[in-house]
Parts: C-alpha cells; sequence; structure tokens
C-alpha cells in the first residue's frame, strides 16, 4: 500500500495519556481499529480524523505516500 505510518501511532496516543483500553472504553477507537493500528494497516477516514484530535495534528504528520519503490518522497 502507497501509503504508511510515518509514527507509532499508538505510542503516540500512550505519550499522550490515552490507554487501548480508555480509547475503546470512551468509544474513541473501536477494538478493530485499535488492532490495525497494532498491524500498522490501513483505517478509516473517521478514524484518522480521531486520532488528529487525540493527537493535535495534522493527517501529514501522521501518514505519508510512499511511492511503489518503498522510498518516501522528501
Amino acid at each position: 500500500m502507497p501509503l504508511q505510518y510515518k509514527i507509532d501511532v499508538l505510542n503516540a496516543l500512550k505519550q499522550k495519556g490515552y490507554t487501548t483500553y480508555s480509547l475503546r472504553k470512551d468509544n474513541k477507537l473501536s477494538q478493530s481499529t485499535v488492532q490495525k493500528l497494532r498491524e500498522k494497516k490501513g483505517v478509516a477516514w473517521e478514524n484518522i480524523a480521531n486520532l488528529c484530535a487525540l493527537l493535535e495534528c495534522q493527517p501529514g504528520d501522521i501518514i505519508e505516500y510512499v511511492p511503489d519503490g518503498g522510498e518516501a518522497a522528501e
């Protein structure tokens, strides 16, 4: 997939004080979304928006486009 995470999203959330339990309990992210983040799989735009709100950042701070050759764009 040409989009990949630039950061470890779950670690960034942890640094902001969120645990996977609190994210699920407070309905911020579903269990399946948390699992996708663990596996570095893509998530829905709605979840990207939620992550941006939680991390106080822009989508480009979380994901990047990587051409098929595997080298990040500069």
